[in-house]
């Protein structure tokens, strides 16, 4: 999943950047901070991406990209009933998703556009479908904005679900529960067969 530039020093850099974002949010997070964490000097990070603007913006590409080339795997591949590929998408993502619903909350141009491409795609598979959509711009703007508020409740999600809400079991666990939610009418039938499919043997609730 991950490109063969994530083994050079810029990368991990980058994810050190990611994690203390999700963490602290960027005000609560400095570039020596960001540099410890990596390993690294702090003329190096700065060498790199110039100053915490230019960190930001390198991690919201990455998140970005990361969500774009999953979406091109799930679908445009036609792997999202292939457990191996979804499950390795689960564990890549981890961290995304995790600063992801940091960026969300806190607001920035990258999600703003990343909501409104996601818009566009989920628009153009719904009109690309036969059904009965008396507001397809509507009803996937919505359903994008359900999908990404799992991401700014992962906390909340965390503490009601007794495992972590960004990491994989729990991204399994919340995938599952979308699936036995959402109609299989409104996702199309042969999407939702591969979803379970893909989706394997989700972990079983712990008593809760």
């Amino acid at each position: 999943m991950r490109p063969a530039e994530d083994l050079t020093a810029r990368a991990r850099i980058r994810d050190a950047a990611l994690a203390l974002f999700a963490e602290h949010d960027a005000a609560g997070t400095s570039m020596r901070k960001v540099a410890e964490r990596a390993g690294v000097s702090l003329a190096l990070v700065q060498y790199h991406f110039g100053n915490k603007a230019g960190l930001r913006q390198a991690c919201d590409a990455y998140v970005v990209e990361f969500i774009r080339a999953t979406l091109a795997g799930a679908v445009d591949e036609d792997r999202l009933g292939d457990p191996e590929f979804m499950e390795s998408s689960r564990r890549a993502g981890a961290p995304v998703f995790r600063y992801l619903g940091r960026a969300l909350a806190d607001g920035s141009d990258a999600t703003a556009a990343l909501f409104d491409e996601l818009v566009a795609i989920t628009e153009h598979h719904q009109r690309a479908r036969a059904g009965d959509h008396a507001d397809p711009r509507g009803e996937a703007a919505v359903f994008v904005a359900m999908r990404l508020g799992i991401y700014v409740l992962q906390d909340h999600l965390t503490r009601a679900l007794g495992v972590d809400a960004a990491g994989p079991a729990g991204l399994a666990r919340i995938a599952a529960a979308q699936l036995a939610i959402i109609s299989p009418e409104y996702v199309g039938e042969e999407t939702a067969a591969k979803a379970r499919k893909g989706l394997g043997k989700p972990p079983r609730p712990s008593g809760r």
